[in-house]
């Protein structure tokens, strides 16, 4: 069982606090991740202390790293069990979180788990990233939006960038053998800049790298392609 004092600690390892308040909703989060997950394929971590480490510590440390503006605007791309953007709308309630995917299962899970949790700054949107990145709704709307390990980095930048405002910023959450200059003619014709790519350790979770890029230009029109476009050929 996961305590206070555990959970604490985990958060401690990464210079984190972490108030009983927000223990209490992880504690929710935790409770229906595991048992959703017996039916519906939402993560194959589900040992409370590895979700604590690899999910919720994962995704919390994003905060440590990006200074984000009192209720700035965020998408999470690609979010399935809601990994990082539901982490960020416990401990920032002032965020204004929508977490997009492409599996209305998942959308279901993602709008219950929020309810229970009593979290008001989270919109759920199921739809696929190329096509709502060329909805006017979501185009170009956003402060900040981030993905947690959902494609290479090239192919990222295209689902990601085109939901990003100019002067926003796009994060990528990547393993550590990725670079940024793996994609910088995509992230230019996009719009964007590198502005900063870091490589950090998490004591229980390993090594990570956070490539952040900056919007200077609006993306032109024809981005993001069609999925099987993206793939097939990268930008």
């Amino acid at each position: 069982m996961m305590t206070y004092e555990k959970a604490k600690a985990i958060f401690a390892g990464a210079d984190l606090p972490l108030c009983e308040t927000h223990f209490q909703q992880f504690s929710t989060y935790l409770k229906e991740l595991v048992e959703t997950n017996a039916h519906m394929n939402l993560t194959a971590i589900t040992e409370p202390e590895e979700v604590w480490a690899k999910h919720f510590l994962d995704s919390a440390v994003l905060l440590q790293k990006i200074s984000l503006p009192l209720g700035a605007s965020c998408i999470d791309v690609g979010t399935g069990a809601g990994f990082p953007g539901m982490v960020l709308a416990i401990l920032r309630p002032d965020l204004q979180i929508t977490l997009l995917d492409s599996l209305q299962k998942r959308i279901g899970f993602l709008e219950h788990t929020a309810e229970l949790m009593g979290l008001g700054n989270v919109r759920c949107v199921h739809a696929r990233a190329e096509d709502g990145a060329q909805d006017p709704v979501y185009r170009e709307q956003f402060d900040f939006a981030t993905a947690r390990a959902v494609a290479a980095l090239p192919v990222l930048t295209e689902y990601c960038l085109p939901f990003v405002k100019v002067g926003g910023r796009f994060a990528a959450m990547k393993g550590p053998s990725e670079t940024a200059e793996t994609a910088e003619s995509a992230i230019a014709l996009l719009g964007g800049k590198v502005v900063s790519e870091e490589n950090y350790n998490l004591e229980q979770a390993g090594e990570r790298r956070l490539i952040v890029v900056e919007k200077e230009t609006t993306t032109p029109a024809k981005y993001p392609r069609r999925s099987d476009k993206i793939k097939k050929k990268p930008l």
